[in-house]
């Protein structure tokens, strides 16, 4: 009987999966194409990210409304995750305000019901295209409170400016009893570990009035404008 050549660490995998894989990547370029024909003219943004557990009788809600509507009367398209929630807040206040409130909802296993406070609604199936969206197009990431998501999104963002695989925005952190354990564990752990540098913290901002968050977010640009730079530009081609 002839034997057959075994090859360490190649699993099996048939003819029908593997067309499926491949034609998976046409689906994935098609979410990044819709994304950045939709959403590329829409600027300046401000991309918001919070629980999805926190309802209408919350006050992390209302002062998300508070910040989005802020936000969306100085001129600002508002980017939030679509569903309920701070995300729903987000788009809610934006709605109400003067400026596109925009969604970028995710298909999960548990369907993500949308808001109905969109002017704009994307649909993605997988995460890492919708991360690209929130970022590409954004002037400043606001994060309330939340879960893995919310900490995923914080993280992706720190990540792509600390690496400068992004250009530098304001990342701003609202309520602060919240973020107080983590960012002292960022002082006292990750710096002294020196798995960062004692400048990347730097990269974050704790506030808590819509005012304030406004007047940072313009601060931050008052002698250069919205607009990406060349060299900005080139850097999010590669994003």
């Amino acid at each position: 009987m002839e034997s057959k050549t075994k090859h360490p660490g190649m699993n099996p995998i048939n003819d029908t999966m593997l067309t499926r894989e491949s034609w998976k990547i046409f689906q994935i370029m098609s979410e990044f194409v819709e994304g950045f024909e939709r959403l590329a003219r829409i600027t300046p943004s401000v991309s918001i990210f919070g629980s999805a557990r926190m309802g209408p009788d919350h006050p992390h809600y209302q002062l998300t409304i508070d910040i989005a509507r802020t936000l969306s009367d100085a001129g600002f398209s508002v980017v939030s995750g679509g569903g309920p929630g701070i995300m729903e807040a987000a788009n809610k206040g934006a709605y109400e305000g003067k400026s596109p409130s925009i969604g970028l909802n995710i298909q999960l296993p548990h369907e993500q019901i949308g808001n109905p406070f969109q002017d704009i609604s994307l649909s993605f199936r997988h995460f890492f295209s919708r991360k690209v969206m929130f970022v590409k197009y954004a002037a400043a990431y606001v994060v309330l409170p939340g879960g893995f998501g919310t900490l995923d999104e914080l993280a992706e963002i720190l990540t792509l400016v600390q690496t400068r695989k992004t250009r530098k925005i304001p990342i701003i952190l609202v309520h602060e009893p919240f973020w107080a354990g983590l960012i002292d564990w960022f002082k006292t752990t990750l710096v002294e570990e020196k798995t960062i540098s004692p400048e990347d913290l730097d990269l974050i901002t704790i506030l808590d009035k819509p005012t304030d968050i406004l007047e940072a977010i313009f601060s931050h640009y008052e002698y250069r404008g919205f607009e990406p730079s060349a060299e900005e530009a080139e850097i999010l081609l590669e994003l």
